[in-house]
């Protein structure tokens, strides 16, 4: 079986020099490989050859047979990096937390940490007669966070 660490430096040294970033790799039992790329602007079909290209120059197929996609990570896909947080920066979110609460709200930080999302939200403020809407910042640290995706506008 392809090793998956190995198989992630190789990706991640055909991408040095590069606006892409690796989101994700998976390997299965009989050797499927699926690599997910992201980029801060687009991922190109040239993009996803040359690391297609990177992996077979550094796994010979003869040695040990394996199948391998390369492609863009998609946009209805939850955020698995920090490097998607920071690309998603101000667009609007939905929240899934580990303890089952679900926010939406648009993103305003992302850290090494977590991030910030801020939310309009009703509240009954002091001296005033009907409840109006206030911005609401929440802050969540990443591994608090089941699922984040980024909401599509149409």
């Amino acid at each position: 079986m392809i090793d998956k660490k190995e198989l992630t430096e190789v990706v991640n040294q055909a991408l040095e020099g590069t606006d892409l970033f690796l989101v994700q790799v998976t390997v299965s039992a009989d050797n499927v490989i699926d690599v997910a790329l992201d980029s801060m602007n687009d991922v190109s079909l040239e993009d996803c050859i040359a690391v297609d290209k990177a992996v077979h120059a550094a796994f010979d197929q003869d040695v040990e047979d394996y199948e391998l996609t390369v492609g863009s990570y998609g946009i209805s896909s939850p955020l698995l990096v920090r490097c998607q947080y920071d690309k998603n920066m101000g667009e609007d979110l939905e929240v899934l937390t580990r303890d089952g609460r679900k926010l939406k709200g648009t993103l305003t930080e992302a850290t090494d940490e977590g991030f910030t999302i801020v939310t309009p939200t009703k509240m009954k403020l002091e001296g005033k007669k009907r409840p109006e809407l206030v911005d609401v910042a929440t802050t969540l640290r990443y591994d608090e966070v089941k699922t984040t995706k980024c909401i599509i506008k149409i």
